[in-house]
C-alpha cells in the first residue's frame, strides 16, 4: 500500500475513529490526540499485513483510548466545580437520515449520557461506546480489546445497568428541544421569571462548568424555583456586546454566546414531558475555544 492510498484510507475511516475517541474521553483536544497517534502507527505499520485497515484502526484507536482516558481519570480529581464534557459539533442530520440512526448516534453522545459515562472503568466504557454506540459485536469487540468474549458480555452489562441507572430521561427529538430551548432564552433574557418557571421541571438540575477559569456555580443546582432566580439574576449581568447563535452540540440544539467574538457561554438543554430537567451551562474557555467561529 502506498503512502497516498494508506492516506486516502485513513482520512475515510477519521469521523469514525473521532466518533469514538469523543466517546471515549469526553474531551475534543485528547480525542484528536488519539486518532493523530493512531495515524502515525499506521503511517509506520508494516501495512502489507494488515489484512482490516478498519479492524487495525479501530482496535489501536481504541487502546489508545483506554490507555488517555486513564491518565484523564487521575487528573480530573483536581478539577474545580462540576466537570462536563467539552462541545462536541455534531451534523447528524446529514449523515443519518434514517430516524432510529439518528436517535442512538444522538444519544450516545449527548452530555447526559457522556457525563455517566464518566464513572465507568476505561474498559466498561469502551465496550459500551463500541456496542452501543456503533454496534460492534461482541466477538470482535474482545478481538479489538484482547479479551475473552464472556468477559467482554459482563463488562457490558455492568455498563449498560450503570448507565440505565444515571441516565435521566429526556427526549431526543430535535424540533422539540429547539422549540423549548427558543422560549426558554426568550424567557431567561426577558427577565420573565413566571414565564421560565413554566418551563422548568419541578426536579429540574442546572450544572455549570467553569473550571475554575470562568464564574459558574460551584456546585449543581436544583429545584425550579431556586434555578429559575439563578438565571434571571445572571441574565442581568450578562454583557451588552453579546450576540448567540443555535447551534447542533452533542446530538441536540444548543446556544452559543459570545461576546468580543469571543465564546462567553454554551447552553444546552435536556427536556421531558414537554419540561425542561435538566440545564447545562459551559463556561471554561478551555473547551470553549473549538467552538470560535462557528
Amino acid at each position: 500500500m502506498t503512502a497516498d492510498l494508506a492516506t486516502d484510507v485513513f482520512e475515510a475511516h477519521r469521523p469514525l475513529l473521532t466518533g469514538v475517541a469523543y466517546r471515549m474521553l469526553g474531551r475534543v483536544a485528547d480525542a484528536e490526540d488519539v486518532v493523530q497517534e493512531a495515524w502515525l502507527r499506521w503511517y509506520h505499520a508494516d501495512r502489507a499485513k494488515v489484512r482490516e485497515p478498519r479492524a487495525y484502526l479501530m482496535r489501536v484507536t481504541t487502546r489508545l483510548a483506554i490507555d488517555r482516558l486513564r491518565q484523564v481519570q487521575a487528573r480530573s480529581e483536581a478539577y474545580v466545580g462540576p466537570w462536563l464534557p467539552e462541545p462536541y459539533l455534531t451534523a447528524f442530520a446529514d449523515t443519518a437520515p434514517d430516524s432510529a440512526e439518528r436517535a442512538v448516534l444522538a444519544d450516545t453522545v449527548s452530555l447526559a449520557v457522556l457525563v455517566v459515562l464518566e464513572s465507568l472503568s476505561p474498559l466498561e466504557r469502551a465496550v459500551f461506546v463500541l456496542r452501543e454506540a456503533f454496534g460492534y459485536p461482541y466477538a470482535e469487540i474482545a478481538e479489538l480489546l484482547d479479551r475473552g468474549e464472556p468477559a467482554v458480555r459482563q463488562l457490558a452489562g455492568r455498563a449498560r445497568r450503570h448507565v440505565a441507572e444515571g441516565r435521566p430521561r429526556y427526549e431526543v427529538d430535535p424540533a422539540r428541544r429547539r422549540d423549548l430551548t427558543e422560549r426558554f432564552l426568550a424567557a431567561a433574557g426577558g427577565g420573565d421569571l413566571e414565564g421560565l418557571m413554566s418551563l422548568l421541571a419541578p426536579d429540574v438540575r442546572l450544572v455549570g462548568d467553569g473550571g475554575g477559569k470562568a464564574k459558574a456555580p460551584v456546585r449543581t443546582l436544583h429545584t425550579a424555583d431556586k434555578i429559575g432566580r439563578f438565571l434571571v439574576g445572571a441574565a442581568r449581568s450578562l454583557p451588552a456586546d453579546l450576540c448567540r447563535r443555535v447551534l447542533e452540540v452533542n446530538g441536540g440544539p444548543a446556544v452559543l454566546a459570545l461576546s468580543g467574538g469571543r465564546p462567553d457561554y454554551l447552553f444546552q438543554l435536556d427536556i421531558a414531558d414537554g419540561r425542561i430537567t435538566a440545564v447545562y451551562i459551559q463556561r471554561n474557555p478551555d473547551k470553549l475555544r473549538y467552538l470560535a467561529g462557528h
